[in-house]
């Protein structure tokens, strides 16, 4: 997004008069709004007048300098950007303001490009998501927080696609957000108004999924006490989402391709035939051509649902967005754990967007949410998102893997997340420390092996002692 397109406006502060002059000529030829001042009392006043994007400020200044501006600003507006520029002799003093949250500094004569550059790079991470027009219909589209423009082009192909009836089948690696986009094919087509339904094909047992899907009738197998309308039924003249449908067994493919072929479904033990009236979406992170070449899956079935393919990119490939999604997790999930968060501080969003996410959407989520659980300030620090990003995801594993693994592994995520603060574990997994405490010896599991050496805390067990509440590992 262009400076032009954004006309954002800035605050420069600077008691050389020439080079203010100078700052404010570039910055205007590069498309922003500049207001001019030429110390930090003067700033701080302009401040309570109008609100900038940005403030830009020389760390020498008469009177107050600009480290003490940049404390103020921070006391009074946390999230607001601050880029200082310094001399050589006040190099150190700029690397420890960036420590404590300054956005960046640039050492005069700095590059004009360069400044360019960092000031676009800091409005990109702190901009709100932009306002639609007055006029405009997107609510179909609600659920997706974006303005990449990678997001932009798969958005709009799917607004033309959802006007038909095609089959559609959405590709991605996992946590890329196909649900949210089969939603929004739904509500932009002329089903709206009926049912969306999600299934996901790899986690029901190939034994139910049938059921699920086609229905049954009361006797058709043992536990069948009732007749069971199945989800193409449920689904009656809206869309259906076959989530992760590369993990459909063979054998339920044949039946599939059947009910797509016919329009009718069958419920196990009925000799009856129900016409249905639904659109079909897939979904998948597996490559199709590699399963078909295998033959775990088929040729036919896959070209009756690859109508059209849309492939939403991984996180990593629309970086502009990490910044919009983690804002917006972070007001959703505010409200879940009952705290007042204002945002997060500049490092903290600088670590965001730099971060490789392999989980995409779905692990920034959990990132945000680890954040929210364990903040206790208004603004949410750099430490917290390194302690979340270093930390291991939890794996979600499927019915077949033992409860005792899932439940030892999800302890010990929790410890190493935490630094083996027993409190923070708990207050995650929503239990009480005597509880947790119990699960921890269940499992053998220590807190003290899982303290990061530099931090030096009073030992978990005198804490404990001292509040009343003495763990019993003998027993």
């Amino acid at each position: 997004m262009s400076a032009t397109a954004t006309g954002a406006h800035l605050l420069v502060v600077d008691d050389d008069a020439d080079m203010l002059r100078l700052l404010t000529m570039r910055l205007n030829a590069a498309g922003y709004r500049v207001s001019a001042v030429a110390s930090a009392e003067a700033a701080l006043a302009q401040l309570d007048i109008a609100r900038p994007q940005l403030v830009l400020s020389d760390v020498r200044l008469p009177g107050k300098d600009g480290l003490a501006l940049f404390e103020d600003i921070r006391a009074r507006h946390p999230s607001l950007p601050v880029i200082l520029l310094t001399a050589h002799g006040t190099i150190p003093d700029a690397v420890e303001a960036t420590e404590r949250g300054v956005f960046t500094y640039l050492t005069k004569p700095f590059d004009g490009k360069a400044l360019l550059d960092k000031i676009a790079l800091a409005l990109a991470l702190s901009a709100p998501a932009p306002a639609t027009r007055a006029g405009q219909e997107e609510t179909w589209q609600s659920g997706i927080v974006s303005r990449s423009s990678r997001m932009a082009e798969t958005l709009a192909e799917a607004r033309m696609v959802a006007r038909s009836d095609a089959s559609v089948m959405l590709r991605g690696e996992s946590g890329t957000g196909k649900e949210l986009l089969a939603q929004a094919i739904h509500q932009a087509s002329p089903r709206a108004a009926q049912p969306f339904i999600a299934v996901n094909c790899g986690a029901i047992p190939e034994a139910l999924l049938e059921s699920e899907l086609f229905g049954h009738v009361k006797g058709a197998f043992t536990d069948a006490s009732s007749n069971h309308k199945g989800l193409f039924q449920a689904a009656e003249g809206g869309t259906l989402l076959l989530d992760e449908i590369g993990d459909m067994p063979l054998a339920l493919q044949v039946k599939l391709l059947r009910v797509l072929q016919e329009r009718v479904v069958r419920p196990l033990g009925s000799s009856q035939s129900i016409p249905v009236n639904v659109r079909i979406l897939s979904a998948t992170h597996r490559d199709l051509d590699a399963a078909m070449a295998e033959g775990q899956f088929r040729t036919d079935l896959y070209y009756r649902l690859n109508v059209v393919t849309l492939t939403l990119p991984p996180l990593a490939e629309r970086r502009e967005d990490i910044a919009l999604l983690a804002n917006h997790f972070l007001v959703k999930l505010a409200g879940k754990y009952g705290k007042r968060l204002s945002g997060f501080a500049p490092e903290a969003l600088k670590a965001l967007t730099t971060a490789a996410w392999p989980g995409n959407v779905r692990q920034l989520y959990n990132v945000v949410e680890q954040v929210c659980a364990l903040a206790s300030t208004p603004l949410i620090p750099l430490a917290l998102i390194q302690r979340a990003l270093r930390s291991p995801s939890v794996q979600v594993l499927t019915l077949a893997d033992a409860r005792q693994r899932f439940e030892r592994e999800y302890l010990v995520g929790l410890l190493k997340l935490t630094d083996g603060n027993v409190a923070d574990a708990a207050r995650l997994a929503d239990r009480n420390r005597t509880e947790f405490y119990r699960l921890m010896q269940k499992h053998g599991l220590t807190p003290s092996h899982f303290k990061s050496e530099s931090v030096a805390t009073v030992p978990e067990a005198v804490a404990d002692e001292r509040q009343g509440q003495v763990p019993d590992f003998k027993q």
